[in-house]
């Protein structure tokens, strides 16, 4: 379906043209006409299936027809990083270009002048405010903010923010909110807790449900089949005779992106950490030096799975088997990118051999086993317990597989004071 199809008014259709925008996805189509009704919904879709623009259209739409207040925040969006709320500022700057709708971004930092900046959007009431959790409490417990007339209040990527803990953060900025209100939810998985947080604070949500997409054909995939003491000799031997550049490594918690990191240090390897633990500006750094070529190996929990848009990572190892179908498919879909090709390898331990099957099923077909080296000694067989409790068999070791504006001003300017 075109965008011209939907019941988007000009100034939103002339954003899209400018920006060579005609051809909805599927989550963009099914989302942008229940939102325009004004109903209340929630949505399952995987990051880069187009689901900013899937929330941001409508309201656009919604606030550039007029009769909201000028002196008031008409819509918070929530996002679980600064990484994302950045993201969304960028494409709320693109498509409101042509609107007089004002946004201001919100999120945490140790720069002083920024919290006055935002402070400044806040008070003077920015239209649309984009913001993480703890940021946005931090203004809202110095006493001007006033969310009283809120009109939409959206969660980007819920299920990622309550895995970051943020879940009381969110249910406290939803008593700020007046009740007569349209929430909206964005969730690329719907576990108990999800769908809990849902009935709380969305009113008769309609319900939208993208089946996970399968990765991109030109990421490679592996897998090592190994005890779990044989990884670290694993990577070793992966980067012995070369090093590798722009490569991430997933691992299941920050403890374990602790202890990974520290061993690949004492390989001599340039190596780098992303996890909750880490203050913003450390993993700004660390983003920043990754980016820049200085760190050729970032070892990270699943924070930076999702939202993070970095188009030349080489390689993806799964230090753990991800714990579902949809981390598996976030994960390895940081490489191959931007016409890029890429390899991704997971390593699957005795105990993580049923749940790595679990997604060999869903991406039907078994991905291709390359042996252990022969150095790290014997490698545990390939026997995954079905859903019947049998054991398949299978070598481990044996290649059996198949193979805008700053200040919160109303106006169209959209070359001031932009973030950083």
């Amino acid at each position: 379906m075109k965008f011209s199809e939907l019941p988007l008014n000009d100034q939103v259709l002339d954003a899209l043209d400018a920006m060579r925008f005609e051809e909805c996805t599927p989550i963009q189509e099914k989302s942008i006409p229940v939102i325009l009704e004004g109903r209340d919904l929630i949505a399952v879709a995987q990051t880069g299936t187009g689901k900013t623009a899937a929330y941001l259209l409508p309201i656009l739409n919604q606030l550039s027809e007029g009769g909201y207040p000028e002196d008031a925040i008409n819509c918070v969006i929530m996002a679980p990083t600064r990484e994302l709320a950045q993201q969304i500022d960028q494409q709320m700057e693109g498509f409101s270009y042509f609107m007089p709708v004002s946004s201001v971004a919100v999120y945490g930092g140790n720069d002083g002048i920024l919290f006055e900046q935002q402070k400044k959007g806040l008070t003077l009431g920015a239209d649309v405010v984009i913001a993480t959790p703890g940021r946005l409490i931090a203004h809202l417990s110095l006493g001007y903010v006033d969310l009283s007339r809120v009109s939409y209040f959206i969660l980007d990527e819920a299920d990622r923010m309550l895995d970051m803990g943020f879940h009381d953060d969110i249910m406290q900025i939803a008593k700020y909110l007046p009740k007569e209100r349209q929430t909206i939810m964005f969730s690329a998985t719907m576990p108990a807790k999800i769908q809990q947080l849902a009935k709380s604070i969305l009113n008769d949500p309609a319900e939208v449900k993208l089946a996970v997409s399968k990765p991109a054909d030109k990421i490679v995939q592996a897998a090592y089949v190994c005890y779990e003491n044989q990884k670290l000799g694993i990577i070793r031997s992966l980067f012995a005779e070369q090093t590798p550049e722009r490569v991430i490594i997933f691992a299941s918690s920050k403890l374990k992106v602790k202890e990974v990191t520290k061993s690949l240090k004492q390989m001599k390897l340039n190596v780098g950490e992303m996890h909750s633990d880490l203050e913003q500006a450390q993993r700004e750094e660390v983003m920043y030096e990754f980016k820049a070529g200085r760190i050729n190996i970032l070892v990270a929990t699943d924070i930076v799975a999702r939202g993070i848009d970095i188009d030349d990572i080489r390689l993806v190892i799964n230090y753990d088997v991800p714990h579902d179908n949809e981390d598996y498919v976030h994960r390895i879909g940081r490489t191959a990118r931007a016409n890029n090709d890429g390899v991704a390898i997971t390593f699957v331990s005795e105990k993580e051999q049923t749940n790595f099957k679990n997604i060999e099923n869903f991406l039907e077909k078994d991905i291709y086993k390359i042996a252990v080296p022969e150095e790290l000694g014997e490698a545990p067989e390939y026997r995954p317990r079905t859903s019947e409790g049998k054991k398949r068999n299978g070598r481990g070791g044996h290649r059996n597989g198949g193979g805008g504006n700053r200040n919160g001003n109303k106006g169209r300017n959209r070359n001031n004071g932009k973030h950083s």
